[in-house]
C-alpha cells in the first residue's frame, strides 16, 4: 500500500468535508430573482458560507438583504448586503435570540412578488434561539444542556426544540407567507428529514407536543414549570403538512452525508484501497458503534470479509455519548477511544473519526487519529486508554499523544466522517 495510513485517512476526510463546501454546491440551486424583493435569512454552521455564495452569485441588478447566524467564530468576514451574526452553539445564548427575533421580523409584510431565501445547515436550531411565548431562554438554555447530555437522538431532541420555539417547526414559512420561500439546505441529520434540519423552521412538522413530552420523560428531564407548561398548550402546536403556511414554498438539500461517503470512497479506490460504505446514517452510543465496527474490521483482517484488505469502512451518522466522567464527551474521539479498547492493538488497522464541520462536541478538534500502536504509546505514558473511555476523555487521551485532528471552522456540516482502514497483514 503505497500511501502512508495516515495521509489516506486524512485524504479522505479532506474529500468529504470539501464535497459538501458551499462554495462547490450552492450555486447551481439559486432560484430566479424575483419582481420584488429578496429577504436572505438563515442559521448554522455553514450560514456565513452559504450567504457569501449568494451575494457572489447574485445579479447586482436585483434587489438583495438579509441576516443569517452562525456559530462563534464561523463567520467570513462583512458581506455589503447580507449581515453576519455570531452566536452561540451547541448551548444558545442572547445573541441567537436577538438575531432570531430580527429575523422572523425581516419575513413579516412580504407579498407574493417577493422571494424569502433561507440557508439551513447544521447547528440552526441552536443558533436560532427564539423562545416561544412564556419560556425564558434561561429555561430553553437548562433543557439543551440537559438533552445534550442525555443520549438523545438528534431527531428526539429536535422535536422538544421545535414546540419550545416561536420561530423553528414551521413557524418561519408561517411569518413569511404569502411570499414564495425557497430554502437551500446541508443536511447534517440522519435521513436527511428536511424537518429536523436546523428544526425545520420553513418545513410542515410532523412531530407532537406529545412527542415533545415524551422525549423529557424518556431520558428523566425534569422540566422547568414554563416549558411543561408550554408542551401542554395544544393551541401551540406547529404546523403541520396541509398548513397553508407552506402552499408557496420549496426546499432544496444541497449537501448530504451520503454525497461526501462517496467522495471519500473514490480517494481510497484511486489509491488501490476497496471502499464499503457500512451506512451514512449510524446513531447509538459511540461506545457500541465503535464495538460493532472493531467486529467488523476484524472479520476483515482475519477472513477477508466482508471486504478482503486493503480496505476500508467508511460510515456517518450522528453517535451520541451520555456523559458519565468527568470528560465533555466529543462523539469522535469517544467513538475512535472505544474502538481502540476493542481492537487491543490490532497491527493492521487504523482509524479517523472527525466531525465536518470541524469541531468534535465543544472541543477545538474536529476528531483523531487511531493507530496499531496507540494504546501502547498511552500505556508507556502512563495512560490507561480504559480509565479515560470510563471517564469520556477521549480528548484528553488523544491529545497526550498528539493525535488530534484539528482543522478549525469547515463552515459546513454532514455530520461526522469515520474511516477505519484494513491493511493486508504484511504490512
Amino acid at each position: 500500500m503505497p500511501t502512508a495510513p495516515q495521509t489516506l485517512l486524512r485524504d479522505m476526510f479532506q474529500a468529504a468535508v470539501d464535497a459538501a463546501a458551499p462554495e462547490h454546491r450552492l450555486a447551481q440551486f439559486l432560484p430566479t430573482p424575483p419582481k420584488g424583493r429578496t429577504i436572505v435569512v438563515g442559521a448554522g454552521k455553514a450560514a456565513a458560507a452559504m450567504a457569501q455564495v449568494v451575494e457572489r452569485s447574485w445579479p447586482a441588478s436585483h434587489p438583495l438583504s438579509g441576516l443569517v447566524v452562525t456559530r462563534y467564530h464561523h463567520g467570513v468576514g462583512p458581506l455589503p448586503r447580507i449581515e453576519i451574526v455570531e452566536a452561540g452553539h451547541p448551548v444558545p445564548d442572547e445573541a441567537g435570540e436577538a438575531a432570531a427575533l430580527r429575523m422572523l421580523a425581516s419575513v413579516g409584510g412580504l407579498n407574493a412578488d417577493d422571494l424569502v431565501l433561507c440557508l439551513m445547515s447544521g447547528g440552526a436550531s441552536s443558533l436560532l434561539a427564539l423562545p416561544a411565548p412564556g419560556i425564558s431562554l434561561d429555561d430553553k438554555k437548562r433543557i439543551n444542556r440537559a438533552l445534550l447530555h442525555s443520549g438523545a437522538a438528534i431527531h428526539e431532541i429536535n422535536s422538544v426544540r421545535k414546540h419550545l420555539s416561536a420561530i423553528k417547526g414551521g413557524r418561519l414559512a408561517q411569518a413569511a407567507a404569502p411570499a414564495r420561500l425557497v430554502t437551500l439546505m446541508i443536511s447534517d441529520v440522519p435521513g436527511d428529514d428536511p424537518s429536523v434540519i436546523g428544526s425545520g423552521p420553513t418545513v410542515p412538522d410532523e412531530s407532537t407536543l406529545a412527542d415533545a413530552r415524551e422525549v423529557l420523560a424518556r431520558y428523566g428531564i425534569e422540566a422547568p414549570e414554563s416549558v411543561a407548561a408550554r408542551l401542554r398548550d395544544v393551541s401551540y402546536e406547529t404546523p403541520k403538512p396541509g398548513d397553508g403556511a407552506f402552499k408557496n414554498t420549496e426546499h432544496f438539500i444541497i449537501a448530504t452525508p451520503q454525497a461526501s461517503l462517496e467522495a471519500a470512497a473514490v480517494v481510497a479506490r484511486r489509491r488501490g484501497i476497496t471502499p464499503l460504505i457500512l451506512g451514512n446514517a449510524i446513531e447509538g452510543e459511540a461506545c457500541e458503534v465503535a464495538r460493532v465496527m472493531a467486529g467488523i474490521a476484524l472479520q476483515c483482517a482475519a477472513h477477508g470479509q466482508p471486504a478482503t484488505p486493503p480496505c476500508v469502512l467508511i460510515s456517518g451518522g450522528e453517535t451520541t455519548v451520555t456523559v458519565r466522567g468527568r470528560g465533555r464527551g466529543g462523539r469522535n474521539a469517544e467513538f475512535l477511544l472505544a474502538l481502540g479498547v476493542a481492537l487491543n492493538g490490532h497491527p493492521a488497522i487504523h482509524a479517523l473519526a472527525c466531525d465536518t464541520d470541524g469541531i468534535d462536541g465543544t472541543e477545538d478538534n474536529a476528531g483523531a487519529l487511531l493507530a496499531p500502536d496507540s494504546l501502547r504509546r498511552a500505556a508507556g505514558l502512563g495512560i490507561s486508554a480504559r480509565d479515560r473511555l470510563s471517564d469520556n476523555n477521549g480528548y484528553g487521551f488523544f491529545a497526550s499523544l498528539d493525535d488530534l485532528i484539528i482543522t478549525g471552522p469547515t463552515r459546513t456540516n454532514v455530520n461526522d466522517f469515520r474511516a477505519i482502514l484494513i491493511t493486508p497483514s504484511e504490512s
